[in-house]
């Protein structure tokens, strides 16, 4: 008991350092992609792993009416970013492991002749920063939804095992309660058992007597 009551604060300590720690933050660096160093738009994204964040980066992606390829990194091409840009523009994606232990994507966005930078494009950088954390969000909540569901499933599975011990139990104590009873009643069989081995000892004495008897008869006709 002490064993689960411990893990049980550990967990809520670790959980509650974890939530405490997390903000989703978008920062802007250059970064080498395949077309060369570009600069580009950071986001950290908690919990999820590279295959869930490339998985919903595509979707998206693809909810902008974009092409998407996926070598080294992930190309959308001509996605229609309504809110960004009346035209067309191309995105680049990559995952890289943050010093957290979690990922960061990394987006570079051609809008055609030049990608989006804070200083020349002070109004659809705020734009492409609202879409890009956005997605952090989501892709957080939604790595955090699939946890939520595991472990859901843990405690199924915890509660059904539980109920099958309190079942086990009531199988056990009815058990005891039936050999309790056959104890009692073997210990009635034993009284009358004795007292039928006394009679039977009686009789056997009894009819010792009349053989006897008889074998005097006998040896007594000359």
């Amino acid at each position: 008991m002490n064993k689960i009551i411990l893990s049980a604060l550990f967990i809520g300590i670790f959980f509650g350092i974890s939530n405490a720690q997390r903000k989703i933050v978008v920062s802007e660096k250059n970064f080498s992609f395949v077309s060369g160093n570009q600069n580009s738009l950071v986001v950290n994204i908690y919990e999820a792993d590279e295959d869930l964040i490339l998985k919903q980066w595509k979707k998206l992606m693809k909810d902008y009416d974009a092409k998407v390829s996926s070598k080294k990194e992930v190309f959308a091409d001509n996605a229609l970013i309504k809110n960004l840009s009346p035209n067309t523009v191309d995105v680049y994606a990559v995952t890289e492991k943050n010093q957290d232990g979690d990922f960061n994507l990394v987006v570079a966005i051609d809008l055609g002749g030049a990608y989006l930078s804070s200083s020349s494009h002070p109004d659809k950088y705020k734009t492409a920063e609202r879409v890009i954390y956005d997605f952090a969000v989501e892709t957080t909540k939604e790595a955090i939804k699939e946890q939520v569901k595991e472990q859901e499933k843990n405690l199924e599975k915890l509660q059904s095992e539980a109920a099958q011990l309190v079942k086990d139990k009531e199988n056990l104590q009815k058990s005891i309660e039936d050999y309790k009873a056959k104890i009692l009643q073997a210990e009635e069989d034993i009284k009358t058992n004795e007292k039928s081995q006394t009679d039977k000892t009686k009789e056997i004495e009894n009819q010792t007597v009349i053989v006897n008897e008889i074998k005097e008869k006998q040896a007594s006709v000359k």
